[in-house]
């Protein structure tokens, strides 16, 4: 092996190298010079995902475990229909178990391309809020509102836990971009709630400066009043 520093202890735990100390069959020359290299080997199964990657120059295996709420084809095949979220735990060999990360996604899938596109919240926050507002969509903003609450509640809690004070600051750095972003949220829906009482009042008044229907209500008293004069002819 070129590197006698690498943490073989790990790598043998995970299954990366053997206990011959030569590396899995199931990685390809090139995905071991990556790996060498301070590139990630990633494993998927169904909702779980798991990333390997070595640091400190080679002497330390940064292992992080990714747990979805859903399946990858269950979302994209939901996200054809609306808007599809997705809650990720990430649980890190360098963070004690119950406090494991979260990534919360949103899967769009493009009309024009046939291609789904996925939004982080933290990193394309500005971008994602930018596409739900153009939808227009009061129920579909309050979804989205509903998914950043989530996710500001999750990080309240998890910043109340003793934390490294350089995630604790992480943490507190991604709050207020989420709590910024509710904000803009919050705007928004309130517009979208005007707009909407703003047209049934339109559409009301158009209902009554209707010509067709004020001479339809004029027609229906006409032939009321002439029912009204039958029957009172009739009783003499």
């Amino acid at each position: 092996m070129e590197n006698s520093n690498l943490p073989t202890d790990e790598l043998k735990k995970y299954g990366i190298i053997g206990e011959d100390h030569t590396f899995s069959k199931k990685l390809s020359a090139e995905d071991i010079q990556k790996f060498l290299q301070g590139y990630a080997i990633v494993a998927d199964n169904d909702k779980n995902r798991a990333t390997f990657q070595l640091t400190n120059n080679n002497t330390q295996l940064k292992v992080i475990f990714l747990e979805r709420d859903k399946s990858l084809p269950e979302i994209l095949k939901n996200s054809e229909k609306r808007i599809e979220y997705s809650d990720i735990m990430e649980f890190s060999n360098k963070l004690p178990p119950e406090l494991p990360a979260l990534e919360k996604k949103a899967f769009i899938f493009d009309q024009e391309t046939g291609k789904v596109a996925e939004f982080d919240f933290i990193r394309h926050t500005t971008e994602l809020t930018a596409i739900i507002a153009d939808l227009r969509d009061a129920t579909e903003t309050g979804r989205y509102k509903n998914e950043l609450l989530k996710l500001k509640a999750f990080m309240q809690d998890k910043l109340e836990a003793e934390l490294p004070p350089e995630i604790a600051k992480e943490i507190t750095s991604d709050l207020n971009i989420i709590s910024k972003e509710i904000g803009t949220v919050e705007g928004i829906l309130t517009k979208q709630h005007d707009n909407s009482q703003k047209q049934e009042e339109s559409d009301i008044q158009l209902n009554i400066n209707d010509p067709d229907l004020y001479q339809d209500s004029n027609r229906m008293r006409e032939e009321e009043e002439l029912e009204q004069e039958e029957k009172r002819r009739f009783r003499r």
